[in-house]
């Protein structure tokens, strides 16, 4: 037998009044968001250089995509943040639109097989902002009621880009990078490097 104290209905009452007045509470840190097990990107670059070219992003644009196993892009929507203030709870509302748009859930499966990453464009610097830490919560949020494994949260700044929680980041593309066509974001693999014959038939086929 087990002897405990439980909460009453107003105490109840009055935590979630709390929660849902201030959206200070519907936000990530740094610490807590590296800690979550977030699984990283073999190829950052290459997803971000991809939904930059697909998207074309500027300041308050967020690109939402979601990825196989295999990091193959399987669907992405980008739409422009609303001049409010940070809330992640209205963040999570937004994306969760988003990817009931463009791909269905996977809340039938055991465990999440496609991963969900956000690509945020603002004004700034690369460091961390509380706004980062709201989408970061409304990401993770939005993924779990979509059945989908929450992924990178990027930011794109005139200072390039950058993987929050991960310390991986580069200068291009930037906020400011003008578009950048397919063929050069996704660019096809080189030709295997092999000697004698079989070389001198790959460089001449490459050079039709």
């Amino acid at each position: 037998m087990t002897f405990g104290f439980a909460p009453s209905s107003a105490a109840s009452m009055s935590t979630s009044a709390d929660l849902s007045a201030n959206p200070l509470a519907r936000m990530l840190e740094p610490a807590e968001w590296a800690a979550a097990g977030i699984p990283l990107l073999r190829n950052p670059r290459e997803v971000v250089s991809g939904l930059h070219a697909r998207h074309l992003p500027r300041p308050s644009t967020a690109i939402v995509a979601v990825l196989d196993p295999d990091e193959r892009l399987r669907a992405s929507a980008s739409f422009t943040r609303r001049p409010a203030p940070a809330d992640g709870w209205m963040f999570r509302n937004a994306l969760l639109s988003q990817l009931r748009r463009v791909i269905p859930h996977d809340l039938r499966r055991r465990t999440p097989v496609r991963t969900a990453v956000l690509l945020y464009c603002r004004d700034g610097d690369a460091r961390w902002t509380q706004e980062d830490g709201a989408w970061m919560w409304g990401l993770r949020d939005a993924c779990t009621l979509h059945g989908l494994r929450c992924g990178a949260y990027i930011t794109l700044t005139r200072d390039g880009w950058q993987v929050l929680g991960e310390g991986r980041g580069g200068r291009s593309p930037h906020a400011d990078s003008p578009p950048e066509s397919f063929a050069l974001a996704e660019a096809p693999p080189p030709l295997p490097r092999t000697g004698g014959a079989a070389s001198e038939i790959l460089r001449r086929a490459a050079a039709r």
